[in-house]
């Protein structure tokens, strides 16, 4: 409820008991019993408003799919930059790597040198090293 426990409630029952009285006590639980049912006239209220304004039930919302726990930034932005080509290379690529590493080379997985697990990787190209004292080249803009 409110982290509160039952042998808590109990105690805050008593001192609410004693604390009143019994005699204002009813007067008390009256206001209380007002009190709620004015909260859950205002919940119906807006739940009515909400309905005749967005034109939607509250109770038809799918709450979980817009739930933004559930959004891969990173899913989000590699299928908006990626066409379905390339998300066919990807998606082939968990399942077979070989074929698609020959795909992306330009050659058919029939051919004989297609690219296998076990195959050496491409050659990267070398890297270039600065003079010593030289500066990185720096674009302002870019940063």
């Amino acid at each position: 409820m409110f982290g509160i426990n039952t042998p808590e409630l109990i105690l805050i029952l008593v001192l609410a008991v004693l604390v009143i009285g019994p005699s204002r006590l009813p007067g008390y639980v009256e206001k209380l019993k007002n009190l709620i049912r004015e909260v859950r006239r205002m919940a119906s209220g807006a739940r009515e408003t909400i309905k005749e304004e967005a034109g939607v039930d509250i109770d038809d919302i799918d709450w979980k799919k817009l739930d933004p726990r559930q959004y891969d930034p990173r899913r989000i932005i590699r299928e908006a930059l990626l066409d379905d080509d390339d998300m066919e290379t990807i998606n082939s690529l968990k399942t077979s790597p070989g074929a698609a590493i020959a795909s992306m080379m330009g050659k058919d997985s029939s051919e004989k040198d297609t690219v296998q697990p076990g195959d050496a990787a491409p050659e990267m190209p070398e890297l270039v090293r600065l003079p010593d004292g030289e500066l990185a080249p720096y674009d302002v803009e870019a940063t």
